[in-house]
């Protein structure tokens, strides 16, 4: 594998803007993913709030009251559906894509 000098690479391009716009698309695509990821973890933590809502309505049963360790267990149980549930290829339940539009929006406008 032969490596090309710098100056070969900016010779085989027909202008420099070019170059700094890919430059620059690689950092939009950087913040673009990152902008993303934050987007599911808040969808990530609010399926995570209304699990645990919707757990405390279902009535205690049985004998036995739950231990510390069940109920620990439990939220453990439902953060990491959480998780699942955001990061799922069907979009989750759809409010990380709509925060991630909005923001990416937002930001066209400013600039």
């Amino acid at each position: 594998m032969e490596i090309f000098p710098n100056s070969f690479i900016m010779q085989k391009t027909t202008d420099e803007n070019i170059l700094q716009k890919k430059i620059e698309n690689v950092g939009e695509e950087k913040q673009d993913k990152e902008l993303m990821d934050i987007c599911k973890d808040f969808e990530s933590i609010f399926i995570h709030m209304m699990l645990k809502e919707m757990r405390k309505t279902i009535p205690d049963g049985g004998l036995i009251e739950k231990s510390t360790a069940t109920k620990i267990f439990e939220d453990m149980f439902d953060e990491e559906m959480a998780e699942r549930i955001s990061d799922s290829e069907e979009d989750g339940v759809g409010i990380a894509k709509m925060l991630y539009e909005q923001f990416k929006n937002q930001n066209r406008i400013k600039i």
